[in-house]
């Protein structure tokens, strides 16, 4: 594998450490440990390794699936990778897993972009990737591209839903024609949900859409739960043995503190939560709305806690825009160039109130210097 450098992650790294607010963050602010029951027993491995098969049941029921149709995961990170692993490892289909058509050719993947990096560079270290652009302003889905863009060694096509970073929710009836033509062509739909339950009205899910559907999730987005790495993947059997297969060479086990206190957060405590995070995030979102607004500048109206928002007149593209607010004003934002469109920005709104008013307040002042 020959995989490309994580963009994001360097930008994090180089800035993040230092900075006093981070605008950059693509999840909801994290919750405090003491909420839990923090006593998981002995800390051994879990076993069996794909996850306790009462809480995967559980999981399970939420896509209409079996609990041999779960894998236990390190995050949604882990997830996406094993999956892609499970789709383009050159396996022949004939079992569900592997790529579609021609065994003979590279395995091939359509991923709709703008996305989080590791949905199109991971896929692209496995084989060869089309992809399929989302433009501003609306950020809508074209199922014709799709339809364009799929092969018969297409093994999967790949959905980030709600999107980051635009924060598009593609409606149901848009993911359904995409699930089909992916089944169609005996490839599999995998979307990345890890934002779902932050819309007040969540859409079914993929992987509840048919045998092809694969939905990948966790714990951290939607939750604040982003420590304890946890996450899964609900799709076909197959899919998920071959994804299994890969998990042993990676991180054996899920952790059994994060699946202990994932217990508790899929549990009796999560309509609590998700009410809590879900009032924080449309809390936010109108601070950033009018903040956009009083500025000029303009954005597509998020679903989840990111928002990709023009770049401000006066400065020559997203990085020069990004490095200057974090320079000179100790606030990180995430600069569009690392996801292909340099005109905009994202910014992620599910930190606490008071720290995004701080940190708008800090970029209001960045801007107004170049005026």
């Amino acid at each position: 594998m020959d995989i490309a450098p994580f963009e994001l992650e360097r930008w994090f790294a180089e800035y993040e450490h230092e900075a006093d607010i981070m605008l950059a963050e693509s999840g909801i602010r994290s919750l405090a440990a003491d909420r839990f029951d923090l006593d998981p027993g002995k800390l051994d491995y879990v076993i069996p390794t794909d996850g306790d098969p009462e809480l995967r049941a559980a999981v399970a029921d939420r896509y209409d699936r079996s609990a041999d149709e779960v894998l236990f995961t390190c995050g949604a990170q882990e997830a996406n990778f094993l999956a892609f692993l499970a789709l383009m490892d050159g396996a022949d289909g004939s079992d569900g897993a592997g790529s579609a058509g021609d065994s003979a050719a590279d395995p091939h993947a359509v991923v709709v972009t703008p996305t989080y990096q590791a949905l199109h560079a991971v896929p692209e270290s496995l084989g060869e990737v089309t992809r399929v652009w989302l433009e501003p302003p609306e950020w809508e889905l074209d199922v014709d591209a799709v339809a364009d863009a799929i092969r018969p060694e297409t093994a999967v096509v790949v959905l980030n839903n709600p999107n980051n970073p635009t924060g598009r929710y593609h409606p149901e009836e848009t993911v359904r024609a995409v699930y089909d033509l992916a089944a169609d062509a005996g490839a599999h739909l995998l979307c990345d949900e890890v934002y779902r339950l932050l819309s007040d009205d969540p859409l079914p899910t993929v992987a509840s859409m048919g045998e092809r559907g694969i939905s990948t999730a966790s714990l951290t987005k939607a939750y604040g739960l982003a420590g304890l790495r946890f996450g899964w993947i609900a799709g076909p059997e197959a899919v998920v043995e071959r994804a299994w297969q890969w998990k042993d060479y990676t991180t054996i086990s899920p952790s059994i503190f994060g699946q202990h206190l994932a217990r508790q957060a899929l549990g009796e405590r999560e309509d609590a939560i998700l009410a809590e995070n879900r009032e924080l995030a449309a809390r936010n979102r109108e601070r950033v709305r009018e903040f956009v607004a009083d500025r000029d500048l303009s954005w597509y109206d998020p679903v989840g806690v990111n928002g990709f928002v023009s770049v401000p007149d006066g400065f020559d593209g997203s990085r020069e825009f990004c490095r200057a607010v974090v320079e000179e004003e100790s606030v990180v934002l995430a600069p569009g160039a690392l996801f292909g469109y340099d005109d905009y920005f994202r910014i992620g709104f599910g930190l606490p109130t008071d720290e995004l008013d701080e940190g708008l307040a800090r970029v209001g002042d960045c801007i107004d210097r170049r005026a």
